[in-house]
């Protein structure tokens, strides 16, 4: 099963890196995107929680590492000033992004 990282930066200038057993974040966040902070937390969410189950159906039990990502997310959220996250990178890059990073 691919796994990925992404890094994004809090609108307090925080970078934090991610990281996902799956794939599946590409379906959710753009590289170079900027998400409001709320929007961002729930998107991550809903991805991270999709990796999680992806890994169960796979090997029979949900991946610690992204529901530790998730929990890290949402602590980093709860003290962050409001405005937008810039995601900044993921890798690898989804097949789909075109050459500056955004999808098609």
């Amino acid at each position: 099963m691919p796994e990925m990282t992404f890094d994004i930066r809090w609108p307090d200038g925080r970078v934090q890196c991610c990281y996902s057993p799956s794939l599946v974040i590409h379906d959710h966040l753009t590289a170079g995107a900027e998400y409001p902070v709320d929007e961002f937390v729930r998107r991550a969410a809903t991805a991270l929680n999709l990796a999680a189950e992806r890994v169960r159906e796979r090997f029979g039990f949900s991946c610690t590492s992204a529901m530790q990502t998730l929990a890290d997310i949402e602590s980093a959220a709860e003290t962050s000033p409001r405005g937008a996250v810039r995601v900044l990178t993921m890798a690898p890059p989804s097949v789909f992004a075109a050459p500056s990073g955004g999808k098609p």
